[in-house]
């Protein structure tokens, strides 16, 4: 190792000294020249004194950088982004795009938000006073608490336009959005929202009212305006002004015909996503000092939130339109209010709602065979899945990698700020971004609008760090963290996730390849994946780095618990089956059939794209991966079992293990009752006789040539009433299974371990319909096993909807009911797909 050389320092005094020229300042007196003599000599030993200790120094320094380099600190890899050029700086996501889609109703998780795509974001929002168990409640952020029989988008088109309702105790409230782009508007435009409330009551002598709280808030804590007759808003009908960077000058203009009473309180806080509690907490001052449910007309000093009360009988409907730009002509601007208020935006709204319906139709070519109730449920799923497409900005909190060398008191470390636009699983559960979910998503989305699908996964490459590694969960700012258990906030760099997005990529290029896009998109499409080819390429060689198993061609998901006495059988959460049963005792022995597909699907993928980019070299690569992860005979060598025709996970497993109470004793303490694990047979390496949607993996990804008798046997496991079938779907798990319907801890309910999922079902269908329509002895039983399952699946989700008003995460298997989180329009809303009988035909 080389170091830095010791150079010399001496000086042009001391140089001049030793040579012919005579001293400047030469004393002929020898009584006077003595003590200059003395003080050179003194300065020059101690200038050589300093210069040695310097030396000194710098050796010390460079001693302990070489030598001990784990005392510097060094940012740790795993909170390094990939030293590659972002997707998102491609000029395709610039200009027209980027401001196109600058304001949305990006925030998912409350009933209704708006803000826009920037980091520290103008937002705004509703909120409304509802009744649970007797008593006045604030409705703000989405919560089945809340009780509402129904809410949600039964129209949005992702970009400018969206309709929603909810229905609270007797209570109807809509609530439609609408973006407008005029000459003089600011960045992002302009935009507008109608609220309209009525009631069920039929005596309207006992009219009821509604308090509705309309807000404005500045994230980045800038303080907001309040119209100059605020205090009497029918005379100056201007609530708020501020102004921004991003946008210029703005205001907030209400409009509407209807008698109504006005209030509004302003505050000074960052923490926006305690909003709902400021505002309870200002209702309730005033409930006891004037017995009044109103706000107190007062504001903090400077605030950067304002809240606006509009109290009336019902029914009633008022319009608000945000004015960006707004520092012309008063005429103008009252001109631009106008077009978003009153009866110019009721036909603005109804020509977007018809464009919906037309768009619906072009782009999913409903069966006729669908009916109205059909119809009308597959638009309020899709218009929530677009609607529920958020944009989130923070930084992910990622456990400590336990080689890591840095002192800290937390246990993780915080990944760099990033910013995700991305679809959601469920507003009130899940509303943040799922990577294995958003995948199912995009096969959706692309079909709709392509070019917010390419967006969406170009943000979550874009979080990809220097190993290839994404956090499989997104948490980011405080809004999103606000809805999250805490023991669910880190993220784990050991732990994937099922690489789905390349479902939707090789969706892209077979349709390019069979020119089913125009040429403005497969440009724009091959430039989105040349440019993400690195990070695709990143991505499985970390899988292939941390996920593979002992054998060439084998995987397992790392993560699993080997220790635990709590679980009956130890979750594989980064699988995204969650408690699906795995080998009994996890090891690196294990091998795991879906893995091992997943990555035969990405592979392929890349191959596919290799080709289309032309880059032949690394093609040939990935296409000897998909070749040898496709070898027939190797796959049935690694998971098939002979004897029940199914294929299965491998690892050290034992059948014998239960969940039994125990007495647990502890010294100084009180005994204790546990649900605890017991082991009564020592586990042997064996394939996992569990069939359930893993076993259908091979039989998904079209790896069993069609003239198979193999194939018969998945068509026997997926029809057979004892194994999979039911008459609302195929269920997770087999009723044959030891662990069907199990808990897997004392407060772990079966997840998948029986309901019936639609993510799974829809790619069931997608191969059925594939080996029905290729020539072999099996196509027409595969046919009509088809036609089966999809029209089961249709109708149990269309039924279920109307009788609940929801889309469900997952279905009863014995009576078909929704279960798990309601107003799941996730991958649920793969039900679209499903009518309308797309899939992927690569």
């Amino acid at each position: 190792m080389t170091r830095p050389s010791r150079r010399n320092t001496r000086g042009k005094t001391e140089s001049s000294s030793d040579g012919d020229q005579p001293p400047i300042n030469q004393n002929p007196n020898p009584k006077t020249r003595m003590p200059a003599r003395r003080n050179r000599k003194f300065s020059r030993i101690l200038s050589l004194s300093l210069c040695g200790l310097l030396l000194v120094a710098i050796g010390l320094y460079f001693n302990d950088y070489f030598v001990n380099p784990a005392k510097k600190t060094v940012k740790p890899r795993v909170v390094t982004p990939l030293p590659a050029p972002k997707l998102m700086d491609l000029p395709m996501f610039q200009g027209e795009h980027k401001e196109s889609l600058y304001w949305g109703t990006y925030r998912p998780h409350v009933y209704f938000g708006i803000r826009a795509r920037t980091p520290q974001s103008l937002v705004a929002g509703l909120m409304w006073i509802g009744v649970t168990d007797g008593r006045y409640s604030m409705r703000h952020v989405c919560q089945d608490s809340d009780g509402l029989k129904k809410y949600g988008w039964t129209h949005h088109n992702a970009r400018d336009y969206g309709r929603q309702v909810f229905v609270d105790q007797r209570l109807t409230l809509t609530t439609s959005f609408l973006k407008s782009k005029e000459i003089e508007s600011g960045y992002g435009g302009d935009w507008a929202v109608r609220l309209e409330a009525d009631t069920e009551e039929v005596n309207k002598e006992k009219a009821e009212i509604v308090h509705l709280f309309f807000y404005m808030a500045d994230e980045g804590g800038t303080a907001l305006g309040l119209g100059r007759g605020i205090s009497d808003i029918t005379d100056d009908h201007t609530l708020a002004f501020g102004s921004r960077d991003d946008l210029g000058s703005w205001q907030l203009h209400l409009e509407s015909k209807d008698v109504f009473e006005f209030h509004y309180a302003g505050f000074k806080t960052q923490h926006i996503h305690n909003l709902s509690d400021l505002v309870q907490t200002n209702l309730g001052i005033q409930a006891r000092n004037l017995g009044r449910l109103q706000l107190s007309d007062t504001a903090d000093y400077a605030p950067n939130i304002l809240v606006f009360q509009i109290s009336a009988k019902l029914p009633f409907k008022a319009d608000i339109a945000f004015i960006s730009k707004s520092s012309g002509s008063t005429s103008r601007t009252v001109e631009r209010v106008k077009v978003l208020t009153g009866d110019s935006l009721t036909s603005l709204l109804e020509q977007k709602q018809k464009q919906f319906d037309d768009k619906y139709q072009r782009c999913f070519n409903m069966p006729d065979e669908l009916n109205a109730e059909a119809i009308t449920v597959g638009k309020a799923t899709l218009g929530n899945l677009l609607g529920g497409i958020g944009y989130f900005y923070g930084q992910s909190k990622i456990s400590l990698p336990s080689s890591s060398n840095l002192v800290s008191g937390d246990n993780y470390i915080s990944y760099w700020p990033a910013e995700l636009y991305t679809a959601v699983p469920s507003r009130p559960f899940f509303p943040r971004g799922f990577l294995w979910d958003e995948g199912f998503h995009q096969l959706l989305i692309w079909r709709w609008d392509v070019k917010i699908s390419l967006d969406i996964i170009g943000h979550w490459l874009d979080l990809m760090n220097a190993d290839g590694w994404i956090p499989r969960e997104q948490i980011l700012g405080a809004e999103a963290l606000s809805k999250v258990p805490s023991e669910f906030v880190l993220q784990y760099s050991t732990n994937g996730n099922p690489p789905t997005l390349f479902l939707v990529l090789r969706d892209l290029v077979s349709g390019i390849k069979k020119n089913k896009f125009t040429a403005s998109e497969t440009n724009e499409i091959t430039i989105f994946l040349r440019r993400a080819f690195v990070r695709l390429d990143a991505w499985l060689k970390w899988f292939n780095t941390t996920q593979s198993g002992k054998d060439v061609g084998t995987y397992f998901w790392h993560g699993r618990d080997n220790v635990t006495t709590r679980e009956l059988n130890p979750k594989s959460l980064s699988s995204g089956l969650d408690d699906y049963p795995r080998a009994s005792h996890p090891s690196e022995d294990e091998r795991h059939v879906d893995l091992r597909c997943w990555m035969h699907l990405a592979a392929d993928c890349m191959s596919s794209i290799s080709e289309l980019l032309e880059d032949r070299h690394v093609g040939k690569e990935y296409g000897l991966t998909a070749k040898l992860l496709s070898d027939f005979e190797l796959l049935n060598q690694m998971h098939f079992d002979y004897e029940s025709g199914a294929y299965f996970d491998y690892g050290y497993h034992t059948e014998k293990v239960r969940l039994s109470w125990r007495v647990v004793e502890a010294a100084g303490s009180y005994p204790t009752r546990e649900f605890v694990r017991e082991v009564l047979q020592k586990p042997t390496l064996r394939l996992v006789p569990h069939i359930g949607y893993v076993s259908l993996f091979p039989f998904m990804d079209r790896l069993i040539p069609p003239e198979s008798w193999i194939l018969e046997k998945q068509l026997d496991l997926i029809s057979n009433t004892s194994t999979l079938w039911t008459k609302y779907g195929l269920r997770s798990l087999a009723r044959t299974s030891s662990i069907y319907m199990q808990r897997n801890t004392e407060h772990d309910p079966p997840y998948w371990r029986g309901p019936v999922w639609m993510n799974m079902n829809y790619l069931v269908l997608s191969a059925l319909h594939y080996y029905s329509e290729v020539d072999g002895p099996y196509r027409d039983r595969a046919k009509i096993i088809y036609n089966d399952l999809r029209n089961n699946l249709i109708r149990n989700v269309v039924r279920n909807y109307n009788e609940t008003g929801f889309i469900w995460e997952q279905y009863d298997q014995k009576k078909g009911k929704g279960k798990g989180a309601r107003a799941f329009t996730g991958w649920t809303s793969l039900i679209v797909l499903i009518m309308s009988q797309v899939y992927s035909d690569s």
